[in-house]
């Protein structure tokens, strides 16, 4: 016999704990009720059929609900696994990511949280289940919301996981049928249960019994305090109570640093090994150990440790609002049922105050009844018959009287009730989508924001409340990846590539030699709290939209860059294959990128053909090419420089004395110059008319009024250029006779 676990006085103290808990769940249904629109119970609608006053339901606690669940699934998130920091923990937690990402979708797990939510927000309270899958055809974990009437919990726990709850039950109806296939040891107490019910027992009590009933029964005889609730007279239908309950015991653990710390087992060699070198510490701490037990009626079926990996209850709670001294859960209901009720009423009563009708009359006025009367003064085609005897009498009276009418101060109690229920709740028109109170787009987001404000506190609770469901689906993950090498693909997108990821892969230490598992999934440190990342396709639109407005001011270049990344955020068919488009036209090079690739391939293929003295040679020639070249240069300008001096010094001598142009030309002539004929340069020197020298006398020049011996002839320089051929010196004074050069001047 198991001594930890679940006893019948146990399960007797829980029904006892249950019964003296605050009474709120009829609550809770009457507010759900309100939530779906069943707003008028049956004693008020009887009651209103009395009196004649028409039913009538404005439902706004409904429409405001649905505005809050809106939000939720629009600002909806994806979870996202990080690495604590050990070496090699970004490519598990990567791996691990894209499991739990697989698995938010393929069990239904964002559904099971928003159907959660809405009772959250409603009453206060939902619940969602995360378990494995017994169907081995499907996915192989779920997630379903359980209605909150099927869950008891131990209410004095403080956290908000019920990590330090003692114990947890849920109720729920089986077909005895079902039942058997689950629990085949007990298949005759269990046909036995859904033939008879609470006497069931009376089919063994004249013999013929199953032996072995008794001890397989546990406690027999044992009656609960909900013996009358386990059996449904109706369908036959058993009640299985699935217990799940803390066991605290004194465990021993082993510290390894400062950043693990594992559970002690000393048939672990290399547990004691740590120990005696003095590597680890050991360390006692009471911990709980949390077991599952099922039980029918006073049967119990099976009591065991829990199957999955976690200590915490398969069931993640979504609270919404807690009172204080009880921890009663409550919602946005509770504060709006007042208004509705006061909402609902007054339009039923303006609508019937509207179509009253007041009779006055004297006894016996009319021939007929006062039943009849009343049914035909309501109708617009009232035949009413007067009884003529008696209206002839003195004093005789029948007057019909429609006096009712709606003022101001009827509409302005409807509206302040409509305004109630905004006010409770903190949702305005403009949250949800209608024509408010707003004269502009700035008060309109203004406003929304004020919404958002007020369901700060509900949405925070349903992210934690989320987040850990998302937990216990990465525990789960976790266990069935256990020690085995596997490869996980992880599936690329729009932006990023596909990629293998090698988990538990078995290595060797190149120093030590010892074998040890790369990306260790049972031994990487993971954050349990995960990251949230949102998903919505309004989240992906604003993203867009704020994308847009940055890339508007980016240079061309850059935003050619960010270009994949926007279409990624776009909703559109084929997005994959547009991004890769975008992607080749970017890998196309340039003109000047391809010859610069020419010129390395060229460089490289001379570099490995072993030709460096070739190229050593010829750049010696080139230089030595672009030496002479220069040299060339050089004289060309030099020749040229003579060339000008020597033109500037022939212009100054024909400048200062015309006559000698001739004689220079029949020298030239002598000397073999001919003109070019046809092409060429023609030297053409010019034959001023007038010297440049004014003081000297006639007949050369022109000058009368010049005194003999004024003349300043230019005297002839010796030439010092190296090029041209020596002057000779000129004599001191003109010649005379033959040294002249015209026969004219020999004459004194």
């Amino acid at each position: 016999m198991d001594n930890l676990g679940l006893q019948d006085f146990e399960l007797a103290e829980i029904f006892d704990e249950i019964d003296e808990q605050p009474a709120w769940r009829a609550i809770a249904d009457k507010e759900m009720d309100y939530a779906d629109g069943n707003q008028l119970d049956s004693e008020l609608l009887a009651r209103q059929r009395e009196l004649g006053i028409p039913p009538a339901v404005e439902d706004l606690i409904s429409s405001t609900l649905l505005s809050i669940q809106g939000y939720e699934a629009n600002v909806r998130t994806d979870w996202r696994v990080s690495a604590d920091g050990d070496v090699g923990g970004q490519d598990v937690a990567d791996a691990l990511n894209f499991r739990l990402n697989q698995a938010e979708k393929q069990s239904k797990a964002d559904r099971a949280c928003s159907a959660a939510f809405r009772s959250q927000i409603g009453c206060g309270i939902g619940w969602v289940e995360v378990g494995r899958e017994r169907n081995p055809l499907k996915f192989p974990y779920h997630c379903s919301v359980v209605h909150r009437n099927e869950i008891y919990w131990d209410m004095s726990a403080q956290e908000e996981d019920l990590s330090d709850a003692r114990w947890l039950l849920r109720r729920r109806y089986i077909a005895p049928d079902r039942l058997a296939l689950m629990f085949p040891d007990f298949v005759d107490a269990i046909k036995a249960m859904g033939k008879h019910g609470a006497n069931w027992r009376d089919e063994f009590l004249d013999g013929g019994s199953n032996t072995g009933l008794g001890n397989s029964w546990g406690g027999g005889g044992f009656r609960t305090l909900w013996e009358r609730h386990w059996f449904d007279s109706s369908n036959k239908d058993l009640c299985v109570l699935e217990v799940w309950y803390r066991r605290w015991l004194n465990v021993d653990f082993i510290r390894l640093g400062e950043k693990r710390t594992v559970e002690f087992d000393a048939n672990n060699p290399r547990h004691v090994v740590l120990l005696a070198s003095g590597q680890a510490r050991l360390e006692q701490a009471t911990v709980s150990r949390l077991r599952r037990a099922f039980w029918v009626g006073d049967v119990l079926l099976h009591d065991d440790i829990s199957p999955f990996p976690h200590q915490h209850f398969p069931y993640v709670r979504f609270v919404g609002f807690q009172e204080d001294l009880s921890g009663v859960p409550y919602g946005y209901v509770r504060g709006m049922k007042y208004a509705q009720d006061n909402l609902n009423s007054l339009n039923s009563k303006l609508r019937w105050g509207i179509s009253v009708t007041r009779v006055e009359r004297t006894k016996g006025a009319v021939e007929m009844s006062d039943a009849q009367l009343r049914r035909q003064i309501a109708r617009p085609d009232a035949d009413i018959v007067l009884n003529a005897e008696h209206m002839q009498r003195a004093g005789a009276r029948f007057e019909v009287k429609r006096d009712y009418e709606l003022n101001q101060q009827h509409w302005q109690m409807l509206n302040d009730n409509r305004n109630t229920i905004q006010h409770v709740s903190g949702i305005t028109q403009s949250f949800m989508g209608k024509q408010g109170t707003a004269n502009s787009g700035l008060q309109e987001q203004t406003q929304v924001e004020q919404s958002n404000q007020a369901l700060g506190r509900m949405m925070d609770n349903f992210r934690d409340a989320r987040s850990r469901v998302g937990e216990l689906l990465l525990a789960l993950i976790i266990e069935d990846l256990g020690r085995e090498p596997q490869t996980i693909v992880i599936e690329g997108d729009a932006i990023t590539a596909s990629r293998s990821v090698q988990i538990n892969q078995p290595e060797r230490d190149p120093v030590t030699g010892l074998m040890y598992l790369s990306n260790d999934l049972q031994n990487t440190r993971l954050k349990v709290a995960l990251e949230e990342v949102p998903s919505t396709t309004s989240y992906r639109s604003q993203q867009l939209n704020a994308l847009s407005e940055v890339v508007k001011a980016l240079p061309p270049e850059y935003q050619v860059a960010v270009l994949p990344f926007m279409v990624s955020l776009m909703d559109m068919p084929y997005k994959e294959q547009v991004i890769e488009k975008i992607k080749q036209v970017q890998q196309t090079p340039t003109p000047e990128q391809i010859q610069q690739q020419i010129d390395a391939a060229v460089q490289d293929a001379l570099a490995k053909s072993g030709s460096e003295m070739k190229q050593a040679e010829l750049a010696i020639k080139q230089k030595l090419a672009d030496s002479q070249i220069k040299e060339r240069d050089a004289r060309a300008v030099q020749i040229g420089v003579q060339a000008a001096y020597a033109a500037m010094q022939a212009g100054a001598q024909v400048a200062q004395m015309p006559q000698i142009a001739p004689i220079a030309d029949v020298v030239m002539q002598g000397a073999g110059y001919q003109k070019p004929n046809p092409m060429g340069d023609d030297p053409n020197f010019p034959s001023p008319s007038q010297a440049a020298a004014m003081n000297l006398r006639h007949p050369y020049v022109q000058g009368q009024g010049a005194q003999l011996g004024s003349e300043q002839l230019a005297q002839v320089r010796e030439n010092t250029s190296p090029v041209l051929p020596p002057v000779p010196k000129s004599a001191p004074d003109g010649g005379v006779g033959i040294e002249t050069t015209r026969t004219s001047d020999n004459l004194g």
